[in-house]
């Protein structure tokens, strides 16, 4: 089996080409891709720090170095809770705000041009299927790796 016809294959080079064109939009704006996903994922009312990796699939120290760089660089501000100090929200800066529009302006980029290539009908099975590859890999983590624990001993 060729690897460009494998599922994994597909998904991995697409999401690389879309995190360099990320990237060097970023670029523009002082960000990287992962900085402006981490502005889009702050809410108006603030969200705790802890919601913020797992959304993102990030490992909570690189994360944690991230928000102490947007701190440093006055686009967030931290809040502990005032009932609770142990919870702490991030808020967006005005700055900030002006950096997740950026970010967020990259994003209707991308996807409008990607609406003027591929037609509704077939976004939609897009849609499906990536919801049928999440879903699989979220339900059966285990039977996937059972099957590849099967076929590393035959």
């Amino acid at each position: 089996m060729k690897a460009e016809n494998t599922i994994d294959f597909q998904i991995k080079s697409s999401w690389y080409a879309i995190s360099r064109m990320y990237n060097n939009y970023a670029a523009h704006f002082d960000m990287t891709m992962a900085i402006g996903y981490v502005l889009l994922h702050i809410d108006k009312e603030g969200t705790p720090a802890t919601k913020i990796a797992p959304a993102l699939g990030l490992e909570v120290r690189s994360l944690t170095r991230m928000l102490k760089t947007l701190e440093e660089k006055k686009w967030i501000k931290r809040e502990a809770n005032y009932n609770d100090k142990r919870i702490v929200k991030i808020f967006l800066t005005e700055k900030g705000k002006q950096k997740r529009d950026q970010a967020k302006q990259g994003v209707i980029l991308f996807n409008e041009l990607i609406k003027q290539k591929i037609s509704a009908e077939k976004l939609e099975v897009f849609f499906d299927v990536m919801k049928i590859i999440n879903n699989a890999l979220e339900e059966d983590p285990k039977l996937i790796l059972e099957g590849i624990q099967k076929h590393i001993k035959s």
